[in-house]
């Protein structure tokens, strides 16, 4: 018995009437004329093997467009810069100022710029992406980030006792291309009250950071519980675990009022380090 050729579309015998290798320009082509009706096939392969391109091309367009919408993050709230900023404002008593000084432009926070002393904890590396959520979630290039959080202890450089002297887990970068930055630092401690965050603030360039002036936003982020535990299981940690037993995100001061938007995604694990990310959505 021969085989009878397969057509292109078995109910219209004239559909492959039309260029001989439409069909040539794969998968994508081969859907969108599935999802059409008869008369419309055909005033498709009309156009010819240039204008069906020009026609997938746009589709696709339009589905990349749509996915780019979709993912498109809400604006991050601001938050109380807390009681610890060292970023010349006034606070806890003193106008501590970290961001004038040399070398606060830096990728790794984890040892003081003065003493030269580490801080101590589970590695953390942080990513952060800026995002214009006006311009459909635009990379923002050329902000600068200010970060700072406490220790595995729970305490604050250049503000509690035992650290006054040191200005360690604090530090600026800057946004690339595509609107990301990075901090190496250690995971932070959780202390009585408040659920484990990382403080930051956005200013416009990195002189504006340096000078501390016109920040843009100031905010936290969260941290997970199941991996705050597993950290927090090390004796580095203090009291971070028992800590975060009498605490949720739902009660903390700060996230209370939905965190959604401010909570990091995490990997990684306790022995080898883990990697944080956030998208901060901006409304420039």
């Amino acid at each position: 018995m021969t085989d009878r050729p397969i057509l292109p579309f078995p109910n219209d015998d004239h559909d492959h009437d039309g260029p001989d290798h439409w069909n040539d320009l794969g998968l994508s082509a081969d859907l969108n004329m599935l999802s059409r009706a008869v008369v419309d096939r055909r005033k498709v392969l009309s156009l010819g093997v240039a204008g069906i391109a020009t026609l997938v091309a746009g589709s696709m367009g339009l589905s990349r467009a749509a996915s780019q919408a979709a993912a498109c993050v809400p604006v991050t709230p601001s938050e109380t810069a807390g009681p610890y900023p060292a970023d010349g404002s006034r606070a806890s008593g003193q106008s501590a100022n970290v961001l004038t000084r040399s070398g606060i432009v830096r990728r790794d926070l984890r040892t003081s710029l003065g003493t030269r002393n580490t801080a101590a904890g589970v590695p953390l590396t942080l990513t952060m992406k800026l995002v214009d959520v006006n311009a459909s979630c635009a990379p923002l290039a050329g902000h600068a980030v200010y970060a700072w959080h406490c220790t595995a202890d729970g305490n604050y450089s250049m503000y509690s006792p035992d650290t006054v002297g040191e200005d360690f887990l604090r530090g600026v970068q800057t946004t690339g291309r595509d609107g990301s930055l990075t901090f190496t630092t250690v995971f932070p401690g959780c202390y009585p009250g408040r659920w484990p965050h990382v403080h930051f603030e956005v200013f416009p360039t990195v002189a504006a950071a340096t000078s501390a002036r016109g920040a843009v936003l100031t905010s936290q982020l969260a941290l997970p519980e199941s991996t705050s535990r597993a950290v927090y299981a090390r004796g580095e940690y203090g009291d971070s675990l028992r800590n975060l037993g009498s605490l949720s995100l739902e009660r903390d001061l700060v996230f209370r009022d939905g965190y959604a938007s401010q909570l990091a995604k995490v990997t990684g694990d306790a022995t080898r380090g883990y990697g944080a990310t956030i998208t901060v959505g901006l409304a420039r």
